[in-house]
């Protein structure tokens, strides 16, 4: 199967082409993308790093991606990040949710309703 070796894993965008690569295989796989903008300087980010990485392992049917708001400022720009980490939730191109800060049980919840969506 195309793609299985990122199955699993965050995938971190460090170009505007990768990210646009990876949100365009989402739309096409109509798989939820769960995009965590973070910053190389914020605790937050680095406290709930290993716990995304964890979910990824989990949901194996969501594409996880890591974006650095001072490496990609402009896609940060577009999306309207204003704090790290900020957590947005896409499907087929349209934004479905959002969660702003280190909250482990509020992103599970978020991944787990919009996962259970896309199947039912």
């Amino acid at each position: 199967m195309a793609g299985s070796s990122e199955e699993g894993q965050v995938i971190s965008c460090h170009t505007v082409e990768e990210w646009n690569d990876q949100l365009q295989k989402g739309n096409e796989s109509k798989k939820l993308i769960v995009v965590d903008f973070t910053a190389s300087w914020c605790g937050p980010c680095r406290f709930i790093a290993p716990f995304l990485a964890e979910l990824a392992k989990k949901f194996t049917s969501v594409i996880f991606l890591k974006v650095d708001v001072d490496e990609l400022k402009s896609v940060s720009q577009d999306w309207a990040i204003e704090a790290m980490p900020t957590f947005v939730f896409v499907k087929e191109g349209t934004l479905l949710d959002k969660v702003v800060g280190a909250k482990k049980d509020e992103l599970q919840q978020k991944i787990q309703k919009h996962v259970a969506s896309a199947s039912a």
